[in-house]
């Protein structure tokens, strides 16, 4: 039992919550959240994502398990710490990815794709790109891009050109964050864990985070206007703009981020922030009334389903 929860804790459960945020908005903005069809496959691409995802997180710690043996928090992690036997990280680490593919596959081929290069992105982070300042962050990022692609995916509908670009500054945001909080943490010592965090510095991170922001808030609120059904839908964007504000006090005053899932699982706030979102965005959609253009332009109105994340249209 004790090896059980050891390998259970290995897969990181808690860093999940990033495939729960990430893929399940283009169900969400393509009003089909109330179809059991549709939030079976969300459920289905989650859970694979979920299988994914940690296939990355035991090839990390396989890989860097010395270095995570001289940090602070991270010697505590399972295979580190000597609690998951090596034989059996690696036999899972390599049954994990050939059952989340093969089933992959059978939800959609484009879905199947999303997932195969989140995969690779994942290992060649781990192999290569972790180590080289700026690119570490914006391969993680593209893992929160492929996330939000594979949503769409899986419902095989389109997806909002603004959509993604709102989330690839997003995920900017969310990774620079994540390096000035582990900088932080680890002080004069962060050069040890991992080369590259010594080219990092706050001032440096701090500029950066707060070009990302501004990019994230501009990129939401054009998202809202340009791609989304109503207008209505810009009532949505305080609650994007606090929950970025709420985030950087956070890794700012509590010297919190360095694990933005754990962050959302702790925060009540943040989780009431999210919630309200989502309320606000489906209470938009469902009785807000679409644009000018759209219904002069032969888009659905309101009896009609939206079918993508920002162009209106019969299912």
């Amino acid at each position: 039992m004790r090896m059980i929860a050891a390998a259970v804790k290995a897969l990181r459960p808690k860093e999940w919550s990033k495939n729960v945020v990430f893929l399940p908005p283009a169900l969400v903005f393509s009003q089909n959240y109330d179809d059991p069809h549709y939030v079976g496959r969300t459920i289905a691409a989650i859970a694979l994502f979920c299988a994914l995802s940690s296939t990355g997180y035991l090839f990390n710690d396989l890989r860097d398990v010395e270095a995570d043996r001289h940090h602070p928090t991270k010697r505590h992690r399972p295979i580190a710490s000597g609690a998951l036997p090596v034989p059996v990280a690696l036999a899972l680490m390599l049954a994990l990815p050939v059952t989340a593919l093969v089933l992959a596959w059978m939800l959609a081929p484009a879905f199947f794709l999303c997932a195969a290069s989140y995969l690779a992105l994942t290992l060649s982070y781990t192999l290569v790109f972790k180590h080289m300042v700026l690119l570490d962050v914006m391969f993680i990022s593209a893992g929160f891009l492929l996330r939000a692609v594979a949503g769409a995916a899986a419902i095989e509908v389109p997806i909002s050109p603004w959509f993604l670009v709102c989330t690839s500054f997003l995920a900017l945001f969310l990774g620079f964050s994540k390096r000035l909080s582990e900088i932080r943490l680890l002080e004069g010592g962060a050069g040890k864990h991992r080369k590259n965090l010594k080219e990092y510095s706050p001032e440096l991170l701090t500029q950066i985070i707060t070009i990302v922001t501004a990019c994230t808030v501009i990129s939401y609120a054009m998202y809202t206007f340009e791609s989304g059904r109503t207008p209505w839908l810009m009532l949505t964007l305080p609650f994007v703009i606090y929950g970025i504000f709420r985030y950087m006090y956070l890794v700012e005053r509590r010297q919190d981020g360095g694990a933005p899932a754990e962050t959302l699982l702790r925060d009540r706030p943040l989780q009431v922030n999210i919630a309200l979102f989502v309320i606000t965005a489906v209470a938009a959609l469902q009785f807000g009334e679409p644009r000018e253009e759209d219904v002069a332009g032969g888009d659905a109105v309101a009896p009609e389903r939206v079918t993508d994340t920002g162009t209106a249209g019969s299912r």
